[in-house]
């Protein structure tokens, strides 16, 4: 009798370490963006301690997208490291395509 070895092969994930990646992304977006007429999470904690989330009052530049590579360099940093820990490999991408979009728009305001 064969014995099939496609029986044997674990095929899900564990949550470990890696894991964080996703976590730490989410809450990169959460501090970030906007959603709908609420503000950024990040805006009120900005505040909340003294600093002000715009260049112009309520418009401008809005610093808490630069702020949020503070939860997205280490959800990439993270997501490397633990490749195999269920999250890691979608946290550490999503990170990845925002950094490079933060750091794009940066120089776009460096160059104006």
């Amino acid at each position: 009798m064969v014995n099939n070895s496609l029986e044997n092969i674990e095929t899900h994930k564990k949550l470990g370490l890696g894991s964080l990646s996703l976590a730490l992304f989410l809450l990169g977006l959460l501090f970030s963006f906007s959603f709908g007429k609420y503000d950024a999470f990040g805006d009120h904690i900005l505040r909340f301690i003294g600093i002000n989330p715009w260049s112009n009052g309520d418009t401008g530049l809005h610093y808490t997208i630069f702020y949020s590579l503070i939860f997205y360099i280490p959800a990439l940093i993270v997501g490397y490291k633990f490749k195999s820990d269920w999250g890691a490999k979608t946290g550490r991408v999503l990170s990845m395509i925002l950094v490079v979009f933060v750091l794009v728009s940066l120089l776009f305001v460096a160059v104006n």
